[in-house]
């Protein structure tokens, strides 16, 4: 076996999330009077945590006086909308099937705030995943590998037999900060072109081709 542990970015890489963070943007940017962002906007708007998404979102950023008031309304408006249009991308869940089946130990490590990874992960993978970090007070996020260590050392993994696997530059980054091999993802919120610029070490373009090299067949 080329691998034994996988360590998985959620949003864009298991779950295809984007149509209901666009929702509760909006819904936040519209309480406040200010102009809706569309769904490609806020594709390139994810990646380093909800903090981050509003404020690309909002006129002015972090300068915006209301900046505060909008992400805790965001938050609170993304707990209940979280579930409304996510799911598992096409193959996801046989994949991880595979995965679990094979012995290769699997979690999830996402900017996307602690409370919601563990819910999501609960709800849509169960016992398909065994560790599932968010963003939280405690660690620095991703692209720092803080919660990648944290996840090896809950799963007792290898770290020249642990992969990690998302569709950002930020996952490919976090992969190369924790010294671990990459795989990027075509599917998601990025494309293949800035996935090959960030040097992931491998490229997929279906979920069973992770299964695949992580077996080695």
């Amino acid at each position: 076996m080329k691998f034994d542990a996988i360590i998985f970015d959620l949003d864009g890489t298991l779950l295809n999330t984007l149509f209901d963070l666009k929702e509760s943007t909006n819904f936040v940017l519209g309480k406040y009077g200010y102009p809706e962002r569309t769904i490609e906007e806020v594709r390139m708007f994810v990646g380093n945590g909800v903090a981050k998404l509003i404020e690309r979102a909002l006129p002015e950023g972090l300068k915006n006086p209301l900046y505060e008031q909008c992400l805790m309304d965001f938050k609170s408006d993304y707990k209940t909308r979280m579930y409304e249009h996510t799911k598992p991308y096409d193959g996801i869940l046989r994949m991880l099937d595979d995965i679990n089946a094979a012995g290769i130990k699997t979690a999830v490590v996402s900017n996307k705030f602690d409370a919601a990874v563990k819910e999501l992960c609960k709800i849509y993978f169960g016992e398909r995943i065994i560790v599932a970090i968010g963003e939280s007070e405690k660690v620095r996020k991703k692209p720092a590998p803080d919660s990648v260590f944290r996840a090896m050392e809950i799963l007792k993994a290898n770290k020249r037999k642990t992969v990690y696997c998302g569709d950002s530059d930020v996952d490919i980054q976090t992969a190369k900060n924790a010294g671990l091999k990459s795989i990027g993802v075509s599917w998601g919120f990025r494309d293949r072109t800035l996935l090959i610029k960030e040097g992931a070490d491998f490229i997929v373009d279906t979920p069973q081709e992770v299964f695949l090299l992580l077996s080695g067949d």
